[in-house]
């Protein structure tokens, strides 16, 4: 893409999000009641009296544990999703080694800056797969079950569509 391209396009995409926010009916939510007395040219309502009360204490919330739908971190579904996204990472490091070494460019820019030398490409990759376990932990332990195992699925789906192009665009 060049330059005039991409410019081209952020053109429509501003333009887009212009329209949509001004057509948006929440942009209107907030403005002052035109149809109450209080507004009405000429006429002069009575200010509310506030009046202080004293501050309520405030009781501590106690959520209680969870105990739904437990399961161990390292279970065996874990470890099939984990192994997985280990490989195709391995997958999508090698393809990418091989396009750069050929006299190809990386497209992603994240991974761009690690693509001069063999051993950042192999560092991105490995960090990828540790990031993976590392957030499925998390969600694993804040009780998120589904996100916990949708993190290496959606990081399997994306290493896969990555080997897939980088093996059709030799």
């Amino acid at each position: 893409m060049t330059f005039n391209q991409i410019s081209k396009n952020l053109q429509l995409c501003a333009l887009a999000f212009t329209v949509c926010g001004i057509l948006s009916p929440t942009v209107f939510a907030q403005g002052p009641n035109l149809d109450s007395p209080s507004h009405a040219p000429g006429i002069d309502a009575p200010k509310p009296v506030i009046e202080a009360t004293p501050p309520a204490a405030l009781a501590p919330v106690m959520v209680p544990p969870f105990n739904g739908d437990s399961h161990k971190f390292w279970d065996t579904r874990n470890r099939v999703l984990f192994i997985a996204a280990a490989a195709m990472n391995g997958a999508d490091f090698a393809v990418t080694r091989a396009n750069l070494q050929s006299g190809g460019q990386e497209l992603n820019p994240m991974v761009r800056v690690f693509g001069s030398s063999t051993a950042g490409l192999a560092v991105n990759f490995i960090g990828e797969t540790a990031g993976v376990v590392g957030l499925s932990y998390f969600f694993h332990k804040t009780g998120h079950h589904k996100m916990e195992r949708a993190v290496s699925i959606i990081n399997i789906g994306s290493s896969a569509g990555a080997v897939g192009y980088g093996l059709a665009h030799r």
